[in-house]
């Protein structure tokens, strides 16, 4: 079977931002859409996205990681691997989801310099819910825009 790959912006971009245009032209089979309103409109429309795919690899970026995370901890059987850029963790639309855990391979990448997402709040949760983790923190900030372009896509995806 071959893998799905997915993008999610964060909370203020688009499919036509830096990371989705780089994935776009990167990966051109790879879902990229716009992402609009509430978290639970959001996750309404992530669902029908993805309702019939399998083996996803889903990349969230910021605001867009908590709703990969949310995603791949109701849907287990269907995700393959996160790989999550700063991911906003800490916002309490991820409350529900503390007692969940997972052995989904996540690997995270997170900015020692982030002042929107806070690190140590994620860093924690990130221990607690995910089994099979690796977080790298960089020095950057919240966008990464230092470690973005040096992150072996090729290799995770």
């Amino acid at each position: 079977m071959t893998d799905t790959r997915v993008f999610i912006h964060g909370l203020l971009g688009s499919s036509r931002g830096t990371k989705a245009s780089f994935f776009r032209e990167t990966y051109p089979d790879m879902i990229i859409e716009d992402f609009r309103g509430s978290l639970e409109q959001r996750m309404e429309k992530l669902n029908n996205i993805l309702a019939q795919k399998r083996s996803l690899i889903i990349i969230g970026s910021s605001y867009g990681g908590l709703m990969a995370v949310i995603y791949a901890l109701d849907n287990q059987e269907k995700v393959r691997k996160l790989i999550l850029l700063a991911p906003a963790l800490a916002s309490g639309g991820f409350d529900p989801y503390l007692p969940k855990t997972t052995d989904i391979p996540v690997i995270i990448y997170h900015g020692r310099n982030d002042d929107v997402v806070p690190l140590g709040p994620v860093h924690d949760i990130a221990r607690r819910v995910f089994n099979n983790l690796t977080f790298n923190i960089v020095e950057d900030n919240h966008v990464l825009s230092k470690t973005f372009t040096s992150i072996d896509c090729a290799n995770l995806l």
